[in-house]
């Protein structure tokens, strides 16, 4: 797990509810809060969407909707005069991604192994704070998945020119 501050708050908030930056990340929550606060379950709501529906939008095994279905959403929450004085979102790698990205480091976990591959950010007292994680089905000291998925989130912020310092 990595702790970073995102130092350059309105160009991270441009690029995360203005672009497609994020839009590939499921999304688990949201919470804004401005003069109320607004929570967003960004689980998959059963039945709501028929097994074609799923299909089409490639939400096959996935519990979480894209952020990209939930984006507009965010941004009409935030977007205003006044800064929310508070937020929080929870994104996930989709099952594929997260079977891809298994994978590509070479671990010897498999998906069935990991429940999740997760980004926090958080704001909260002007401070705009991301973390890494991943949640496991079964105990295990081996950090070695840990390590490379806390590489490839600071070389996704990098690729992306997302301003960052590591917090202690």
């Amino acid at each position: 797990m990595i702790a970073l501050e995102l130092t350059d708050v309105k160009d991270f908030m441009n690029k995360l509810l203005r672009s497609e930056i994020f839009d590939h990340f499921l999304m688990q929550e949201a919470v804004i809060t401005s003069a109320a606060t607004y929570t967003i379950n960004g689980q998959i709501t059963k039945g709501f969407y028929s097994p074609e529906e799923l299909e089409e939008l490639h939400l096959n095994g996935c519990r979480f909707l894209p952020f990209s279905m939930l984006r507009g959403n965010c941004f009409d929450l935030i977007k205003g005069k006044k800064t929310p004085s508070a937020f929080r979102f929870v994104f996930l790698l989709s099952p594929d991604n997260m079977e891809k990205t298994i994978t590509a480091v070479g671990s010897s976990y498999k998906s069935a192994d990991i429940t999740g591959m997760y980004i926090n950010l958080k704001y909260q007292n002007q401070l705009l704070s991301l973390t890494t994680g991943i949640a496991y089905n079964i105990f295990s000291t081996d950090k070695t998945l840990e390590n490379e998925w806390d590489k490839m989130v600071m070389k996704f912020l990098k690729q992306n020119e997302i301003a960052f310092e590591e917090l202690s």
